[in-house]
């Protein structure tokens, strides 16, 4: 199959896990709490990223090591505060919100690695910021007993994964990335098997069936939100174009909008309003001036 139409079949793919992961995490926060949820998705996800992919860590040259494990533990941070961020705010809110990571990239791009950014550029995470910033007022007048702080768990996630990806151009652009992937879950592995074990695990009931569901979801979220969606992107990253691949920022939030929807959130005008000019800000950080 030629690449044109590949690339069209990752982005669907790509857009359907990825959104599809905030109502899993939602679900299984149902039966465990946060540290359990964040924890065992890691521990799972390293088992198998370990049998698909350990022979690629011998590809890795001595001096990217430090870099592999600086992204790791950047990286060991998200699915936490993603989890207790879903505690308080809607699935569809959270994927919408993280959006934002192209803006953070760029923004700490400019800032520290000194990268040209152009008006357009900033015109688009000016547009994108106020866009956040009334998608995150219309979730508090929507519901009201929600705690809107954990808003800025998502913005946080948004700029460690912003973090990890200017690392990932600059100090890895040479080493595979099915070694980086396995690479950083081999150092985070530790420190979630720690937190689960200081996570009231002696108190998970087994025979409930809130706790089996919530099993379910995680080893779902591991095998294809992690595992399955990380290697895709690999691939789709290689034969697409940059502005192409980041427009699966654009879709994964549609995907999630449906599936709260679906499960009973409530989604207004005005916050569809803000959607889209976050969005547009997206796109316009995504693009330079001819």
């Amino acid at each position: 199959m030629k690449n044109k139409n590949l690339k069209w079949i990752y982005l669907m793919i790509l857009s359907l896990v990825w959104g599809s992961s905030y109502i899993l995490m939602k679900k299984a926060l149902l039966g465990l709490n946060p540290l359990q949820v964040g924890s065992l998705r890691m521990i799972i996800s390293t088992i198998f990223l370990l049998i698909i992919g350990y022979s690629s860590l011998k590809s890795v040259p001595n001096g990217k090591w430090k870099w592999i494990l600086i992204t790791g533990l950047i990286g060991f941070f998200p699915p936490f505060l993603f989890a207790y961020a879903q505690t308080e705010i809607d699935s569809a809110l959270a994927a919408i919100l993280n959006s934002l990571t192209p803006l953070a990239t760029l923004l700490i791009g400019v800032g520290y690695y000194r990268l040209k950014i152009d008006s357009k550029q900033i015109s688009g995470v000016i547009i994108g910021l106020i866009g956040s910033v009334i998608l995150m007022y219309q979730g508090s007048v929507i519901n009201p007993d929600q705690n809107i702080l954990y808003v800025f768990f998502i913005i946080l996630s948004s700029i460690l994964y912003a973090t990890s990806l200017n690392i990932l151009k600059v100090h890895l652009q040479d080493v595979s990335a099915v070694a980086i992937t396995v690479g950083n879950f081999i150092f985070i592995f530790p420190l979630a098997l720690i937190v689960f074990l200081n996570s009231d695990y002696k108190q998970i009931d087994l025979s409930s069936l809130e706790t089996k569901n919530a099993i379910f979801y995680i080893l779902l979220l591991s095998v294809f939100g992690t595992v399955f969606a990380k290697i895709l992107f690999n691939k789709f990253v290689q034969i697409a174009s940059p502005v192409f691949v980041s427009s699966v920022t654009y879709t994964l939030p549609i995907v999630a909008l449906f599936w709260g929807l679906l499960d009973g959130e409530i989604f207004t005008l005005n916050q569809l309003f803000a959607t889209v000019i976050i969005l547009v800000g997206v796109y316009l950080a995504n693009k330079k001036s001819s």
